[in-house]
């Protein structure tokens, strides 16, 4: 992979340790941002800024797109006051688009269009929102690779979630025409060559069609490289999601060797056994009943303490 275009962490006056104690790897949806209403709340701006001013080292791991990340946390980090020689990365669309921001803003933005959905595909979805259904979802114009609908924030979510799974049979549909296999959940579509190269994922607020190569496991790759290009090996990592295929993050890093603990923010979908720690909102005294952002909230302000003692 491409390493970003910023130097090696030598920045006069910014404390950026080449073995620091921890690192962070945080999905968006949830953990960062309110999946109700998308955005980030100051004091998670605010910690966020801390920890990576102390040198501890910041990577979004999410499936959001780069415009996403810029709008809703890079600009609102930057007038928090980041300081200037601070790195903070951004891998998004489960690992097919990367990039890197400082406070004078964004760094080149990096796409593998080896694993991006054929454009005529992606064409004929959003027809097919257009037509059908605009009035649950809209189609999400920033992605680079992946091909995604999101819930429209006012719809209420059961209202949604019913017709997701309409659209859901409708893309996959679309998708044989296009001679293309398919996987969703425990469905498999293969195509004419007995292939699988593609998958529909849905989540509580949106639907992701992507190459099955995508994954948070990928995510984690590219963040321990774009670290290892600037000489940053972490001592161990804190991962953090909403979902059972975020533990992809914690599986990959404890395989690799790192150390990690994983945090779930919704963890009711069950706490699968791993060979590693998973946190959730109980390990802060917090009740069960809170969840997503505030629960990230919560760890991103106890790591944040911690660093500070």
């Amino acid at each position: 992979m491409t390493a970003p275009e910023f130097p090696a962490a030598t920045t006069p006056g910014v404390r950026l340790p080449s073995t620091p104690p921890l690192a962070l790897l945080l999905d968006v949806d949830g953990p960062v941002a309110s999946p109700v209403t998308r955005d980030v709340k100051p004091d998670i701006i605010a910690d966020l800024v801390a920890l990576a001013t102390a040198g501890i080292p910041v990577i979004f791991n999410t499936g959001r797109s780069d415009a996403f990340i810029r709008g809703q946390i890079m600009e609102p980090m930057i007038a928090a006051g980041m300081p200037a020689g601070t790195v903070i990365h951004a891998i998004c669309e489960k690992g097919a688009v990367w990039f890197s921001y400082t406070a004078a803003g964004p760094g080149p933005v990096h796409v593998d269009r080896d694993l991006a959905v054929p454009k005529a595909y992606g064409d004929d979805v959003r027809r097919l929102v257009a037509e059908d259904y605009s009035k649950h979802m809209f189609f999400d114009e920033t992605k680079r690779a992946m091909v995604s609908v999101e819930q429209h924030i006012e719809v209420p979510s059961t209202d949604y979630l019913a017709e997701q799974k309409l659209f859901d049979s409708d893309a996959m549909e679309l998708m044989a025409r296009h001679g293309m296999g398919v996987v969703r959940l425990e469905h498999h579509a293969p195509n004419s060559d007995d292939d699988v190269d593609y998958r529909v994922d849905p989540t509580i607020i949106s639907t992701d069609i992507e190459s099955v190569r995508l994954g948070k496991d990928l995510g984690a790759s590219r963040a321990v490289e774009l670290l290892a290009a600037r000489g940053i090996t972490p001592q161990a990592w804190r991962t953090v999601g909403d979902s059972r295929t975020d533990y992809a993050m914690a599986d990959w890093l404890h395989h690799n060797d790192h150390s990690v603990k994983h945090v779930d923010v919704r963890p009711a979908d069950g706490v699968p056994v791993k060979p590693y720690d998973v946190l959730t909102a109980t390990d802060l005294g917090l009740g069960e009943d809170v969840i997503h952002d505030d629960v990230g909230a919560a760890f991103l302000l106890s790591w944040r303490k911690a660093m500070a003692s």
